[in-house]
């Protein structure tokens, strides 16, 4: 085999280099076969199908690769073939891809084992914030060992190729102006396609996510979501005339408290409220980092991993229906400050053009409240403290500095270092965000100020890390131990809380950012989109558990409600305790865009495509239905209004 890909002369080691990575791509892509072998489909010419549809994005993969070193071999005289300088770059450049490509399939493995995909926009997201992905790789994996393989694996392939004479005959054999513009043509030819009429949806074909995800290049996905990180909805969706999708919207979003105040492409309305007098409370928001339903007792957990929040389900307005819009923190985030679908692409949050919006803070700032964001890391990461400094927020996090956005200058504090007992790649542990905010709570409480404060945990993240000696499983040992140690910290905030003279007074909310795992074989996992949602500290009378289907955009109108207060609205989630609130859920990925009314899901796909499935809640699967239009013009009426009034800036 060596010989005959030594015939390739001055191409030698670019051969050698080709046929090493398409093979190297097919063995990854039979690992994740066996790593998913009970989720996969095993049927015969679906694995073909993968493996050949694998095979073809690997060949556009290794073009785009190969592209400098085929300019490099065209451009070179013969004269200067085998020459110390020839030599050197030769052995440099491919010692340097091979390393790259060798740590590229590493980084693809831990990624799997995270995310269950291929690289996607997290991954993109990840290159950007390289402190904490970088130290969250070196507490969670042993980084020197992994360093050690690559480097060893990319000499021992360096090593292959040397003993197979590749660099030899590369050296000694000259190469005619005719073959140089036939290699330099057919790869541009190739690279050309690639970029012009192949986009990495083409990969999925299969109803089984899994096999569509394994069919793909890892380094192609990458560059591809690099590529489609903010996606308008016109461009890549199914529409319907703005005029019947509004209409649509508002006739879902009004009833006898909206009174809309604008026509046609606007849903901005007055909620009013029964009762005359409202109640002026305090509101401590806790989005929790990954807090999945399924870690819950009350949803059928037998870990006993969260006693206090199962405690708490008895005792508090309890959502045991609610369901996530997104993914990823950004999206939690976006979802219950704005109330809005996730419309595709990019999470607003870290979309440019993002201060200034009517967020829920609106609300709180018109009735005289002092709002925070309190983030154990540096807000920086994930466009964070751009976000909610230019939407009314002060900061409290582990940077330094000012914020300043377009419009708005909010105050950034620095959580100082005698503040912080425990901290890891992500940030500050639980109990410490919370005691700066207990802390912040005082002083407003002192100034006879009424506070909204955001708080954002991040114990519950790779590398699982927290303060020794708190729980009955030691630190960095998985999933568990960091949800019980949040827990835990939970508990021990509210035993502090209530020893405050602003306590009585004060309503705690308490939600999930998002599942701890949302990737499964169909193209939305449903199940692993149920979150639980508390509002805690009302009157008595008012606890309940509410099973109705329902999203987090719902949660701040809710609350609203049951505080009776009269407000302006642009969101696009409702009281759930409204006897005309219709039940439905809203949730996707980057590009999947989803509605769950009962027991069917619609999802929306980029290519202007559609399916209509059946679930099945005892054993989470999707069965294909027939289309239904009104269903499906009410899923993208939802979509494309969210985008419509984001992008033509109606949302400010």
């Amino acid at each position: 085999m060596f010989q005959k890909l030594n015939k390739s002369g001055r191409f030698s080691v670019l051969v050698h280099f080709i046929c090493w990575f398409l093979i190297v791509c097919q063995l990854l892509r039979v690992c994740f076969f066996i790593w998913q072998y009970d989720e996969v489909s095993w049927n015969i010419l679906h694995v073909l199908q993968t493996l050949l549809t694998g095979l073809f994005f690997d060949l556009g993969t290794v073009a785009f690769v190969c592209i400098p070193a085929v300019i490099y071999y065209t451009l070179m005289p013969n004269r200067f073939v085998g020459s110390w300088i020839d030599k050197g770059l030769v052995w440099f450049f491919t010692a340097l891809t091979i390393t790259i490509i060798v740590f590229t399939f590493f980084a693809e493995i831990t990624f799997w084992d995270e995310f269950k995909t291929r690289f996607n926009f997290i991954a993109v997201d990840y290159l950007i914030y390289t402190h904490e992905v970088m130290a969250n790789i070196n507490q969670s994996y042993p980084l020197p060992l992994l360093i050690g393989g690559v480097l060893c694996i990319s000499g021992g392939i360096l090593f292959l190729f040397y003993k197979t004479g590749a660099f030899a005959t590369s050296f000694s054999v000259k190469v005619s102006i005719k073959q140089r513009l036939y290699v330099l043509g057919s790869t541009v030819t190739v690279v050309f396609i690639f970029v012009f009429f192949i986009n990495n949806s083409m990969a999925e074909w299969s109803t089984n996510r899994y096999n569509s995800e394994i069919s793909k290049s890892g380094i192609y996905s990458f560059f591809a979501a690099f590529r489609n990180n903010q996606m308008k909805y016109t461009e890549f969706y199914t529409t319907i005339n703005n005029d019947k999708a509004f209409a649509l919207v508002r006739k879902k979003l009004g009833g006898p408290n909206a009174f809309y105040t604008k026509e046609n492409y606007s849903i901005h309305r007055k909620i009013t409220d029964s009762l005359p007098s409202e109640q002026k409370k305090n509101v401590v928001f806790i989005l929790v980092e990954s807090l999945s339903g399924s870690f819950m007792k009350e949803f059928g957990n037998t870990e006993n991993i969260t006693p206090f929040l199962d405690s708490l389900a008895q005792k508090s307005v309890f959502f045991d229906n609610l369901y996530a819009t997104g993914t990823r923190t950004v999206r939690g985030m976006e979802a219950v400050t704005l109330c809005i679908p996730p419309t595709p692409g990019q999470s607003i949050v870290k979309r440019p053009d993002n201060a200034n919006l009517y967020t829920v803070n609106s609300v709180f700032k018109a009735k005289g409240y002092d709002s925070n964001f309190f983030y154990g890391g540096d807000g920086y990461f994930d466009n964070m403290n751009a976000y909610f400094g230019g939407n009314g927020f002060n900061i409290y996090d582990r940077g330094h500095g000012s914020v300043l956005s377009d419009e708005i200058q909010a105050v950034r504090n620095h959580i100082e270092d005698n503040e912080v007992t425990f901290e890891n790649a992500w940030g500050i542990c639980d109990e410490d965000i919370f005691n700066k905010m207990l802390r912040v709570a005082d002083k407003q409480y002192a100034a006879g100020q009424p506070f909204f404060n955001f708080v954002m945990t991040t114990s519950n993240h790779r590398p699982y890390t927290y303060p020794s000696g708190k729980i009955d499983i030691p630190s960095g040992t998985g999933r568990s131990g960091a949800v019980k140690y949040t827990d835990f910290a939970l508990r021990e905030f509210f035993a502090d809380a209530k020893t405050k003279p602003w306590f009585k007074n004060t309503v705690f909310v308490i939600v999930a950012d998002h599942c701890a795992s949302s990737a499964g074989k169909d193209e939305i996992d449903v199940a692993n989109y149920h979150i639980p949602a508390f509002i805690i500290n009302l009157a008595e009378a008012q606890n309940q558990k509410i099973n109705k289907l329902c999203s987090q955009i719902d949660l701040f109108p809710t609350l609203f409600g049951l505080l009776h207060w009269n407000y302006d609205s642009d969101f696009f989630g409702k009281n759930v305790l409204r006897n005309e609130f219709e039940e439905r859920s809203l949730m996707g990925t980057y590009r999947k865009l989803t509605l769950m009314k009962q027991d069917k899901v619609m999802i929306l796909s980029d290519q202007r495509k559609q399916a209509f499935y059946l679930w099945n809640k005892q054993n989470n699967s999707l069965k294909a239905l027939p289309m239904e239009q009104s269903f499906l013009e009410e899923t993208i009426a939802w979509y494309q209004t969210a985008d419509y009034l984001f992008n033509h800036k109606l949302l400010k």
